[in-house]
């Protein structure tokens, strides 16, 4: 029927029309593709005869129509589709590239009045590689879009061709920016190639092993020099120097470092002969390390304070050597070990020391210590005790107490002492005269070589200076004195009877003999030298960071009953002749004598005084009542009769705690002999921690950190400025404030420094993530 119908030239199709040029992607039988063809011409019923005998089992399309096209024409791959061809047609297609035969496309067009002819160029082809075209059609097709046809394509392109001249320019832009257009290019491109994962995977591998070598090399580099910085900064010591030339003889402190490291690192020192990018050494990489290091310093005290119940804080403020003002912020919490702590966290230029300066730059702080929400968490505040810090209706301390309702004032209680002896002195004139010529001896001494030479040769001990803050120094000056007095007036003599000495030395040795041998100076230095020892053993245990109120309360309740004590001895010390002074002829004894009486009167007068205000001063304010319920020496007496009135207080200076259940295991603690040894809150804390009962007691472990968290002394504010002093001193200059704060922590939390294990990692990542850096610090 089919070739009865060919040989009479009668052409009956379906319905459907078949277009030629989808005709490659429908499955239709031999005939009727046979019949299509002939239809348009391209063939006649004589060779489709022919074409007949041989079977659609051949794979090229010449072998089945007889017919020679192309293997890349567009025909060609209408006809027998690119997808069904085997890899070995396929890539003798690539191979051959875009057919582009002539083509005669011709349009005419017409714009006021004028008629215009455009032809298709065939500079086309040079300009995009990715043209062809086909005779038959007269038109242009994509290369890549024809082997690889997709749905989402444009089908002009890949079916029935372009022939818009007008629009060709703009067609092409399109079709070039197209995702289905770039989609085929790559599959072209990577036709019979090992694919991209493939070939890449061992070369990615290859680059990514010599991207970590260099990582490991630059960050071993950086290491070194992080350790030169951190060791300058533990011990404060200048990073820059006055020239750092190469051809420096002194270049500074810190290049020498690293010139005696890079003598034991040979790649340490293949990197400085030899670095270009990145160095280490300069003073912008030495800021951005410190930066780097406060802020890894800064978020472990983060951390740890997140992670404990409550903080406290601690401040004082001082001026500078270059008269600038300071305010040195110490936070004071339990970390997660359950070890006291007390961080350095800032120093903080002011403008001023008023206390709307002080207070809004401490809440600021606090704000950022503290999230929203956790204001509970801040339980007390300690300062040096000065007006502005101490006021109650306008100081800092009430200040910050309206953010924060638990931030309790707790005075410096070091401070308190240093009042205490200041009282003592200024009361009583004859003790105040008595430490003024106290101090005049080591005065005496520091003037001159000649007489310290002296000093050295007959009393073979120096004499330490008084200062006016610190009181545990004059005990040393009253010891040093009493125990060589003898020698120290023979010293004296000495420097009289040479005649090398000037007539000033020679007056004031002899009035500095003198004082030794009155009978009132040597009395009271008598007594002072019982007294001292009490009061340096008190500030010693003040200046402790693992202190707390029931230790306070033990300690001076100590110490009162050793100045008791002393009083009590007045009458045997008055008539002690050891302590009356040498006598003295009765002219000079008639002018300086002093009664045993008005002797007995003095010494009572001054323990008298001392006791008073160790009393007054160290007495607990209302919220540090709570300490007297853990006091283990009244563990029996609270254990006859509970003190309801002292857990009111507790409660209601700390809502936290649950009033209820804290009585009961308070009750339970009282009437436990093993608890009853405890010597302080901390001591108590342990024994609770070391047996795993802080789920018995709960409360009572909330109370207990209260107590222990609560900062009895600013000592470390002490200690932070002592190092502020020493670095601005030794520097001589003034400096940013974050490299103030980086170079102060890493010497006063030279320890946290250590026990970061990754300390020197976490800088490194931090440093590499700062900025965009040419030097490669981050591994693949």
């Amino acid at each position: 029927m089919d070739t009865l119908l060919l040989r009479k030239k009668v052409y009956i199709l379906p319905i459907i029309v078949v277009e030629f040029y989808g005709l490659g992607a429908l499955k239709i039988s031999p005939v009727i593709r046979a019949v299509h063809l002939l239809h348009h011409g391209i063939f006649t019923s004589e060779e489709y005869e022919c074409s007949m005998e041989a079977p659609m089992k051949s794979s090229s399309f010449n072998e089945v129509v007889g017919v020679e096209l192309a293997p890349n024409s567009v025909k060609s791959l209408h006809l027998y589709p690119f997808e069904r061809r085997t890899l070995a047609e396929k890539l003798i297609v690539k191979e051959l590239g875009p057919d582009k035969p002539e083509v005669n496309i011709i349009q005419q067009a017409r714009e006021k009045e004028k008629t215009y002819k455009r032809s298709f160029s065939r500079g086309w082809f040079n300009r995009k590689l990715w043209l062809t075209s086909c005779g038959y059609a007269n038109a242009i097709f994509c290369f890549p879009c024809l082997l690889f046809k997709s749905s989402a394509c444009d089908s002009s392109w890949t079916q029935t061709g372009v022939t818009d001249l007008k629009h060709m320019s703009e067609r092409i832009k399109k079709h070039e920016r197209a995702r289905v257009h770039m989609d085929n290019s790559v599959k072209l491109a990577m036709l019979g190639r090992i694919s991209i994962a493939t070939q890449l995977d061992e070369g990615h591998r290859v680059a990514i092993r010599r991207h970590n070598e260099e990582v490991d090399r630059n960050r071993h580099i950086l290491s070194k020099i992080i350790d030169a910085v951190k060791f300058c900064g533990a011990f404060e010591l200048a990073l820059r120097g006055h020239d750092e030339s190469e051809a420096s003889e002194n270049p500074g402190i810190f290049l020498g470092l690293i010139d005696l490291m890079a003598s034991i690192d040979r790649e340490l020192e293949v990197h400085l002969e030899n670095a270009t990018v990145f160095k280490g050494t300069s003073k912008t990489v030495q800021n951005e390390l410190l930066d780097c290091m406060l802020s890894v310093l800064r978020d472990r005290i983060l951390e740890e304070v997140k992670q404990s119940d409550y903080i406290a804080i601690q401040a004082d403020e001082t001026t500078d050597i270059c008269t600038h003002c300071q305010l040195v912020l110490v936070l004071r919490y339990i970390d997660g070990h359950n070890n006291i702590q007390e961080r350095f966290f800032e120093f903080i230029a002011l403008p001023n020391a008023t206390a709307d300066t002080i207070s809004t730059a401490l809440l600021e702080r606090l704000s950022t210590i503290l999230p929203a929400g956790q204001e509970g968490k801040l339980i007390a505040q300690a300062y040096d005790g000065a007006a502005v810090m101490r006021g109650a209706t306008g100081g800092v301390q009430r200040k910050v107490q309206d953010v924060y309702g638990c931030a309790y004032y707790v005075h410096c209680y070091a401070h308190q002492l240093n009042l205490i002896m200041q009282q003592a002195t200024s009361h009583i004139p004859k003790i105040g005269q008595f430490f003024s010529d106290v101090g005049g001896f080591s005065t005496f001494f520091s003037k001159s070589f000649k007489r310290t030479a002296v000093l050295d040769e007959v009393v073979a001990h120096r004499l330490p200076g008084a200062s006016t803050t610190r009181w545990n120094f004059h005990s040393r000056a009253v010891n040093t004195v009493y125990e060589h007095k003898d020698e120290l007036v023979k010293c004296f003599q000495t420097i009289r009877d040479r005649g090398d000495f000037d007539a000033i030395s020679k007056r004031e040795a002899g009035g500095c003999m003198r004082m030794l041998e009155d009978e009132v100076f040597c009395f009271i230095l008598a007594l002072f030298h019982k007294i001292m020892p009490h009061v340096d053993m008190l500030f010693n245990h003040l200046q402790k960071r693992n202190i707390d109120s029931v230790f306070i309360a033990g300690i001076i309740q100590r110490f009162t009953h050793s100045i008791q004590a002393i009083r009590d001895s007045v009458p045997s010390l008055v008539e002690d002749e050891e302590y009356r002074g040498p006598v003295q002829e009765p002219p000079l004894k008639k002018r300086r004598a002093m009664g045993e009486e008005t002797q007995q009167h003095l010494a009572i007068e001054v323990c008298d005084t001392i006791m008073s205000h160790a009393k007054e001063r160290f007495s607990f304010t209302n919220h540090l009542i709570s300490a007297t319920l853990l006091q283990g020496d009244l563990f029996p007496q609270h254990s006859r009769k509970f003190p309801d009135s002292a857990l009111g207080t507790t409660v209601d200076a700390y809502p936290m705690l649950d009033k209820a259940r804290l009585k009961t295991e308070l009750s339970l603690i009282y009437e436990n002999e093993d608890f009853q040894g405890c010597s302080g809150a901390l001591a108590l804390f342990q024994v609770v921690m070391e047996n795993n009962l802080q789920d018995t007691f709960t409360e009572t472990v909330s109370l207990l950190k209260i107590l222990i968290t609560t900062p009895m002394t600013t000592a470390e504010s002490e200690r932070c400025f002592s190092t502020l002093k020493r670095i601005k001193t030794f520097l001589r200059n003034m400096m940013a404030q974050d490299r103030l704060n980086a170079l102060a922590m890493l010497s006063i939390e030279k320890k946290l420094t250590r026990d970061i294990p990754d300390f020197n990692t976490r800088v490194i990542e931090r440093f590499a993530t700062q900025k965009d850096r040419r030097a490669k610090f981050l591994y693949k």
